[in-house]
């Protein structure tokens, strides 16, 4: 059967074993329209089925129960917790958090990616670095975040066949001093390995190029809280080097958390950069109020 046939009968299947889980109404009726994050748990008490996340959580639930593709889990599920956060940050950054701990069954896995790397300029030239080796939180000129060093060569590729720019002096392919390469006589490349084009207008296409995929250096000396609030509650996000330690409810329950080493994460950094630096939060610098 080809792919076409098959994913409408994939569908008919779930409906066709899909009934309302009413052995979970009555969990349904304490569930607040407030952010936070969810968790539908069966027989096992310590490992839940599934975590969410939303900014009105009553709500997402009881879509997932009328979900047929997702009847599997429901027929599993034997009660539904909830933790409420702030706002949608804090649901974002716990959700990450817990699915990285937990690993439930009925969740993409998160793990913590032993090969991340980025492409890094040195000299002009791109290299692939590391996060286990250099420091993604302060290192500069790092561009991407990879989930291994083929999918960072890979982009770079792309990039060059877009702005066509030279293998050779990429480092993807060896390149013959005073020779053009083999792109360069099918057009594919504009020619700064052979005097066509200036290397400084090939540097400039391939800086240009990179710059939407540029990671942002931490920019405090330390860590800093962010306040998030909403009608019911008032939660510090503390974050350092991009790694969300934690939520409190004073700052002055910050320093055990302080303790914690804060190396970059990934997940942290691509939930928080933008809000962080668009100002949509008031931020306390807590290395200047330790040094006040």
């Amino acid at each position: 059967m080809s792919r076409r046939q098959s994913a409408p009968r994939l569908e008919f299947e779930a409906a066709a074993i899909y009934e309302y889980p009413e052995h979970l109404r009555p969990w349904l009726e304490a569930l607040p329209k407030q952010p936070g994050v969810y968790f539908f748990h069966g027989e096992s008490d310590a490992m839940p089925l599934y975590i969410g996340k939303s900014v009105n959580i009553r709500s997402r639930v009881l879509s997932h129960l009328r979900t047929p593709d997702e009847a599997a889990m429901l027929r599993q599920s034997r009660r539904i917790t909830w933790t409420q956060t702030a706002g949608e940050l804090g649901a974002l950054l716990l959700e990450a958090r817990l699915i990285k701990e937990q690993q439930p069954l009925f969740n993409k896995r998160l793990r913590r990616n032993r090969q991340l790397c980025s492409l890094q300029l040195t000299d002009g030239k791109p290299q692939v670095v590391y996060a286990r080796e250099v420091d993604f939180s302060h290192a500069p000129d790092l561009y991407g975040l990879f989930a291994n060093r083929r999918a960072a060569l890979q982009t770079l590729q792309t990039l060059a066949d877009e702005q066509k720019l030279c293998y050779g002096l990429l480092g993807l392919e060896p390149l013959s001093r005073g020779r053009a390469c083999f792109r360069s006589a099918l057009r594919r490349c504009a020619g700064a390995c052979c005097g066509k084009e200036s290397v400084e207008a090939h540097q400039q296409r391939l800086t240009d190029g990179l710059a939407a995929l540029r990671v942002v250096c931490w920019p405090w000396a330390g860590a800093i809280a962010l306040k998030e609030s909403s009608e019911t509650m008032t939660h510090y996000h503390i974050i350092h080097n991009w790694l969300w330690l934690g939520a409190v409810d004073s700052l002055s329950d910050a320093g055990a958390l302080l303790r914690a080493p804060a190396g970059f994460d990934q997940d942290g950094y691509k939930i928080l950069c933008k809000p962080l630096l668009a100002g949509r939060y008031e931020i306390i610098d807590l290395s200047a109020q330790a040094a006040s």
